[in-house]
């Protein structure tokens, strides 16, 4: 393997707490220095100029749908890893809302031969996305690949899955994605799942409340005349929750906060020992209730956007700490399910290749995050809530890591994308930034 030196790169280290620039010399998967200057190099040394580009940990994805296997047409797990690659992910984790469910060993056998198939490919050279749809100049490699194991054997959630089975055969945690109705088997979920030390993550939303709403309340529903979801729809399901984990103490990640309230009861939690921690996703992070007066159907969200001050509430907690990580929570379409009333779409849209532009540009461009609070967010951080280790930007670790060119400009295309949906408020418009290459 050729070595490779960045000079004069902006080197962004959550771990240390660092951004600075350096050179970065990389030699057979390992970091072997990192300095103002490197002069001594191996002779295979391939040099690249890192002036406005952003080095940092790879990314790590806390939740995402994947169509393979039962829905190809939306995505395969070939799409899906070099979508995320694409974005600068070392580390993606498919939820098992597969068809058929991730809840017994033998899907997650599947979903792991189909993955060491990829990644032999990659050995070879045949994996490795070689060039992006957009310039011949980007290298990327595939990510990992975590895989959520179902924690219910039936929508209803009545009859849980063998889950010893299940973390025997290496799930990275436990979630239905869906959420609970049953908190009494909640409860028995939590204490079977604690000698397991295993990450178990729950979406809270009390269906009941929501009924047929597809946005949050507000003016902005009525404007719109869109069926209405309180935030008490989260809100009270959170609460019982934070009871149960307070119980069984039993740890647990709180999926797709999209509420003030919600943010305020977690901090409540938190500041009184209750072992939890929290996501939020990237597009409840950039949109309110405001955008949704276009109607474009990639906005029907669950949980669907919050309201102004919802929004100005997850930044903050994501800056504070309040809310541990962001997730991707990519969740692709066809055209034609997504060619609908609003209120009839399916819920969900990518964003596995827009996340790090669009939060970049709108978050660390504009002064409200600092580059580190944004990228702590979206890489050590996942990791940790996934009770997974991350490596140092230093000599001597190995190279799990993203370039990013803050400047480079292209447009959302469906031929620009890896991903084989569309699904996305910003499809045809113009972005800033890309990720050039990854190590894994």
């Amino acid at each position: 393997m050729t070595s490779e030196l960045l000079q004069q790169v902006r080197v962004i280290n959550p771990v240390s707490g660092t951004d600075q620039i350096s050179d970065v010399l990389i030699d057979n998967g390992y970091i072997m220095s990192v300095a103002n200057h490197i002069c001594d190099l191996p002779n295979d040394a391939h040099i690249r100029d890192g002036h406005g580009l952003i080095l940092g940990p790879g990314l790590v994805d806390l939740y995402s749908h994947c169509g393979e296997p039962g829905f190809e047409e939306r995505e395969t797990l070939s799409s899906l890893l070099h979508a995320a690659a694409a974005g600068g992910f070392t580390r993606i984790s498919v939820l098992p809302d597969t068809s058929p469910c991730i809840d017994n060993p033998a899907v997650v056998a599947q979903l792991q031969k189909r993955g060491g198939e990829l990644e032999e490919m990659r050995k070879m050279g045949k994996g490795d996305v070689n060039s992006s749809p957009l310039t011949s100049s980007t290298s990327l490699t595939l990510p990992f690949l975590n895989i959520w194991g179902a924690i219910s054997l039936d929508v209803a959630g009545k009859q849980i899955t063998e889950l010893i089975d299940l973390a025997a055969v290496g799930v990275v945690g436990f979630t239905d994605s869906q959420p609970w109705e049953n908190f009494g088997l909640v409860r028995r979920v939590l204490e079977y799942l604690q000698p397991l030390s295993k990450p178990v993550a729950f979406w809270c939303c009390e269906r009941e409340l929501m009924g047929n709403g597809v946005m949050r309340e507000g003016s902005d529903a009525i404007r719109l005349g869109l069926p209405l979801i309180p935030a008490s729809a989260e809100t009270s399901a959170l609460a019982a929750l934070l009871e149960l984990v307070s119980a069984t103490s039993t740890p647990v990640h709180i999926m797709r906060v999209s509420t003030a309230r919600s943010v305020e009861l977690i901090a409540s939690a938190k500041a009184r020992g209750v072992p939890i921690t929290a996501s939020t996703t990237w597009m409840h992070l950039l949109l309110d209730t405001r955008a949704v007066k276009s109607y474009n159907t990639s906005l029907r969200l669950e949980p669907p956007l919050g309201t102004p001050s919802d929004l100005a509430a997850l930044r903050q907690a994501v800056r504070t700490g309040v809310i541990d990580a962001i997730g991707i929570d990519h969740t692709p379409y066809t055209y034609e399910e997504k060619t609908v009333a609003f209120a009839e779409a399916p819920p969900g849209a990518i964003g596995y290749e827009l996340a790090l532009p669009l939060l970049w540009q709108h978050l660390v461009e504009t002064g409200e995050f600092t580059a580190l609070e944004l990228w702590k967010a979206l890489s050590t951080c996942p990791a940790e809530c996934l009770k997974q280790k991350t490596t140092a930007l230093a000599p001597g670790q190995k190279a799990e890591l993203a370039l990013f060119d803050p400047q480079q400009n292209w447009k959302v295309e469906k031929q620009n994308l890896y991903t084989l949906s569309s699904n996305t408020f910003w499809l045809g418009q113009q972005l800033t930034g890309r990720v050039v290459q990854t190590w894994c």
